[in-house]
């Protein structure tokens, strides 16, 4: 019907004494289409084409426009902008109430399509309780407030759209399919939308995959309204993180209460018996912080296990989780250590714990680098470190800090570092996952101990596991991107699966298993470095792989050497959208100068363009001639006295303030640790 309208509509343009400028633009039609539903304009009484040029008319010239477009394009613009900032809203109040009195008071109720559109492709890019929220909130808003065909042609342009939005989301796809299926179970969309699509869009289109996905995955199952209600935790979700608060809140209403009744009540309201565990944890917390408290706090856990309200293995759990953070505890509660083993003695001797079950709380047993005075001070100072770096996005000020903080025998505080980076990534938000990735880029730090790093990470996943339920896909696409950023070897996923405690079915072998699988998938560079917005999001074409990115560099530094624009050059650089892959510019025209090829002084002036403009930093540039440093037994087998040129370009480097003084190639400490080792002997 709206192909045959824009036909009659394009001959009725071009019959009419005027000039509309109607552009062949799929919202605009759309929305001359309703208007002209509204205004009767299949009215042949008066003549077709008279009709629709009178309606023409009427419709733009009425109103105050000349130009149709600007009078339907400025209010969809307008429309757009303010229903982002309405979904915006939503997200982080969840309050239906004010949505719909917000858009009521926004009115034009024929663009209400595209809030149905914006609120669903928006929270399919966030976490289960934003898609949660936006199923709930269409549900809602139905009939009501948004008009059923006003809803169906919502959806009928995500379907449309999920080429485009498989770009920026990788599961679009699935979720989509989740989405349809949603509105289905909840009679938003009637059955038959499925069928009807399938037959406007192309048969390789993703629109075709998403409906055909939502009909046999989600809508054909035994059970199906249940499990597609359930499938982001329905109304009752909430993140890890509101459960947590909502403990906190519990157990200090009940403490300063003391009703139990009330507290039991409260507990079986979270819904969590799987989480239980973090009861226990923050009960014991709390009465190491608050003596007064302990009697009643403990009182409580006993209890909650003798009804049978929080079973044995949870309580083994939260024990053992206070067990694994003691050292941390014992920061802020100096004698945490001797506290939580009156705590353990004592639920033994009641029997609602088994102390056998639960690791030594011996300072000697297990004794790992973290439990000495000096790796507790640096972890303070690298978690304040990071919190900051994830506000400011300042890589430079990060450097400087560890630099004041590290020396060359720090390889073990460089793991931690790296360590607890990710950790704090890991409970957080895209932006920060794709920041730490880029941090662990530009640090440079030895591939042993970003490998020591997350040896140390696949080790306490299954504690993680607790606290994030996603550790395996999170660890496993920092371990991928880490092997496709170069900071660690493939062979190196190896020798961090040979360091896991247990081979099987822990969580830490899944980990090494899925990053595999990751670097295994076609296209697999691209989609590692775009899983959390990066690959090149400043690029005109973004998502490029490593191997594409160095093909990029490689033909612009070969451009620029032929033809010498410098202001070009720099562009390109910039360009490339990969500020933590500039290393590899740096390696590229060193490598270049080392094989004498022509213009050599020309890669010297971009190199120092790049250095003064702050568009390549001096860590990216140590790390070049590190990377350089690194290759000259291979370079030596083209160019014999590699060595050598490598040491007039350090010195070059040094001389033109690209690198510290203090920097020295591999061969130049051998030769100093030869010459010491022989002066001693």
């Amino acid at each position: 019907m709206l192909y045959v309208f824009r036909v009659f509509l394009s001959i009725a343009v071009e019959g009419s004494e005027e000039t509309w400028g109607v552009e062949d633009d799929d919202d605009t039609i759309e929305v001359l289409f309703h208007h002209f539903i509204c205004l009767s304009l299949f009215d042949f009484k008066i003549g077709f084409f008279f009709s629709i040029d009178l309606r023409l008319t009427s419709l733009f010239q009425g109103n105050g426009h000349s130009d149709p477009t600007s009078c339907f394009d400025a209010d969809l613009s307008e429309y757009k902008k303010k229903a982002t900032v309405i979904v915006e809203e939503y997200f982080g109040t969840n309050d239906v109430v004010s949505v719909v009195n917000e858009l009521k008071e926004l009115g034009m109720a024929e663009y209400r399509y595209y809030f149905v559109k914006k609120l669903v492709s928006m929270a399919m890019d966030r976490h289960d309780k934003e898609k949660e929220m936006a199923a709930f909130l269409l549900s809602t808003l139905y009939a009501d407030v948004i008009d059923p065909p006003e809803v169906y042609r919502g959806f009928n342009k995500l379907v449309a759209s999920a080429d485009d939005l498989s770009v920026d989301i990788p599961d679009a796809v699935d979720v989509l399919a989740v989405f349809v299926a949603r509105a289905i179970v909840d009679d938003i969309l009637p059955p038959a939308f499925l069928k009807k699509q399938m037959k406007l869009l192309p048969d390789n289109s993703k629109g075709v995959e998403v409906l055909r996905k939502a009909e046999k995955s989600y809508l054909a199952t035994p059970l199906h309204a249940e499990v597609v209600e359930k499938r982001w935790g329905g109304t009752d979700n909430w993140t890890a993180e509101d459960v947590k608060a909502r403990i906190n809140d519990l157990l200090k209403e009940y403490v300063m209460s003391g009703d139990k009744k009330e507290a039991f009540r409260c507990i079986k309201g979270l819904k969590v018996p799987f989480f239980h565990h973090e009861i226990v944890k923050r009960a014991l917390i709390m009465a190491m912080e608050r003596r007064k408290a302990q009697v009643r706090l403990l009182d409580l856990l006993k209890e909650t296990i003798e009804v049978g309200l929080i079973n044995s293995t949870q309580v083994t759990k939260g024990f053992s989780r206070i067990i694994d953070s003691i050292e941390d505890l014992s920061l802020d509660i100096p004698d945490a250590r001797r506290i939580l083993q009156s705590f353990i003695s004592k639920a033994a001797s009641e029997g609602w714990l088994c102390a056998s079950s639960l690791k030594s709380l011996s300072a000697d047993a297990g004794k790992k680098l973290l439990e000495n005075s000096s790796a507790n001070v640096f972890k303070d100072k690298a978690k304040s470190i990071i919190r900051e770096y994830f506000l400011s996005g300042d890589t430079s000020e990060v450097v400087h800090c560890l630099d004041t903080e590290l020396n060359a025998s720090s390889s073990q505080l460089r793991a931690i570092f790296v360590k607890y980076l990710i950790t704090l990534a890991m409970d957080r938000k895209k932006r920060e996952k794709e920041m730490a990735c880029v941090l662990v880029s530009t640090l440079g730090f030895p591939p042993k101990d970003v490998r020591n790093a997350f040896s140390m990470l696949i080790e306490s996943a299954d504690d993680t596991a607790l606290d994030n339920p996603v550790v395996v896909e999170d660890l496993a696409m920092f371990l991928a991107r880490a092997v496709v950023d170069e900071v660690l070897a493939p062979r190196d996923l190896e020798e961090v699966l040979n360091q896991t405690p247990e081979a099987g079915s822990s969580v830490g072998e899944k980990v090494i298993q899925m990053a595999k699988t990751l670097l295994k998938a076609r296209l697999s560079g691209e989609r590692i470095l775009r899983c959390w917005g990066g690959g090149g999001i400043e690029t005109n074409s973004p998502g490029s792989t490593v191997k594409e990115v160095k093909e990029k560099i490689q033909i612009l530094l070969e451009e620029y050497v032929s033809g010498g624009d410098l202001r070009e050059a720099s562009r390109c650089v910039k360009e490339l959208g990969m500020p933590f892959f500039h290393h590899e510019v740096v390696k590229k025209s060193v490598v270049r100068i080392i094989e004498e090829k022509e213009n050599e002084e020309r890669l010297w002036k971009l190199l120092k363009v790049c250095f003064d403009s702050g568009l390549v930093t001096i860590y990216q540039m140590t790390k070049g001639f590190k990377r350089v440093d690194e290759s000259l037994e291979d370079l030596s087998l083209d160019v014999p006295d590699a060595a050598k040129k490598f040491s007039s370009c350090v010195e070059r480097g040094k001389l033109e303030g690209f690198l510290d003084e203090s920097f020295a190639s591999e061969d130049s400490q051998s030769k100093k640790q030869n010459g010491s080792s022989s002066s001693s002997g």
